[in-house]
């Protein structure tokens, strides 16, 4: 049974600054389970950094309830809030570590301020430093590093304290894009050994694919969509999802498909679209055997999640009602989804 780490409840968050008030968050209902990576993705404007600082309490809704790991933090203060807090860390967008601090005494810090034994800090940072990758580096200061390497610092610092939850904002955007696999790899694996629940913030459809379970997707303050990764991906419903669907570049939706490649074919394209196991069925195979009709492979595409491959292939086939009837069927029956996308 899946233990909920996080628990959004119809929560409002309006700014009264001037005239017109700001409704930066509307109406968000969310549950994130222990051990998760969780995705929110959407652009400037649309809420998410409004919606971090409410989950580590650093802003308190307007309305609503926000509770991690059984305490509800929109209602704690002073004390309680702090004690939360030391649970509830935070990777940033631009590192925010302190230049005039090494390597070994950024990641130190916070469990200084947390009143921590100096014996104690002194074993957790050399463990730190060498699960992050940055044994060698322990005495640098922040200017002598790369942006990869300060990241490696700041995920570092954050799990000095042993959080429940780790909070990214935009962790990977100031990063090239090797850097920014290596840092999601290094985070996969944080979560992966430690089963640390993770929050990520990003306006980048790539970043929810390499590692999140599941995504929510915002816009104008609301959660417009949300469910697991692959299914987000496969079946996007809203317009500003399958915006996002098509920043990757291995994948994108029906606007890969040439119509062109229908118009002098007799017969139906079908669009079969697959999901986990099914991806390594030799699907159009099988069909061809069972029903003895050619069936011409069109287009396909195929990229990888954290949990698990799908794609979808455009075949085509001239085959009679029924048979096509029968052919959506099996395919249903084998978990993948089929469509009749034109008819010659």
């Amino acid at each position: 049974m899946s233990i909920i780490m996080i628990v959004l409840e119809r929560i409002n968050k309006i700014f009264d600054h001037g005239k017109t008030p700001i409704t930066a968050v509307d109406d968000v209902s969310l549950r994130v389970e222990k051990g998760q990576i969780y995705g929110i993705i959407g652009y400037s404007g649309a809420g998410k950094s409004t919606l971090i600082r409410l989950l580590n309490g650093l802003e308190k809704p307007t309305t609503g309830s926000v509770t991690i790991n059984g305490q509800q933090i929109s209602a704690a203060k002073g004390e309680a809030l702090r004690r939360a807090r030391l649970k509830i860390s935070m990777v940033f967008q631009h590192f925010n570590l302190l230049w005039s601090r090494t390597v070994s005494e950024n990641i130190a810090f916070s469990m200084q301020i947390a009143g921590a034994p100096k014996a104690q800090i002194a074993a957790r940072v050399a463990e730190l430093i060498a699960l992050v990758g940055l044994t060698g580096r322990e005495r640098a200061y922040p200017s002598q590093l790369s942006g990869g390497q300060k990241q490696r610092v700041g995920i570092a610092r954050a799990l000095a304290n042993s959080p429940d939850v780790l909070l990214c904002d935009e962790a990977t955007s100031a990063l090239d894009p090797q850097t920014t696999d290596q840092i999601l790899e290094l985070l996969l694996d944080i979560n992966r050994r430690f089963g640390l629940t993770i929050v990520l913030i990003t306006h980048e459809m790539h970043v929810v694919r390499k590692i999140c379970d599941r995504v929510a997707v915002m816009e104008n303050g609301k959660v417009v969509e949300e469910g697991e990764v692959i299914r987000v991906f496969t079946h996007p419903q809203q317009a500003i999802t399958r915006q996002f669907v098509r920043q990757v570049s291995q994948y994108a939706d029906d606007e890969d498909f040439d119509p062109e490649l229908t118009r002098d074919l007799q017969g139906s394209v079908i669009k079969l679209t697959f999901t986990g196991h099914s991806t390594h069925r030799p699907v159009v195979g099988e069909l061809t055997l069972r029903y003895g009709l050619p069936f011409n492979i069109l287009h396909g595409k195929m990229t990888q999640t954290a949990n698990g491959a799908f794609g979808q292939l455009w075949v085509h086939v001239s085959a009679s009602q029924e048979q096509l009837a029968n052919i959506l069927a099996d395919l249903q029956r084998s978990d993948i989804d089929g469509e009749v996308i034109a008819h010659g």
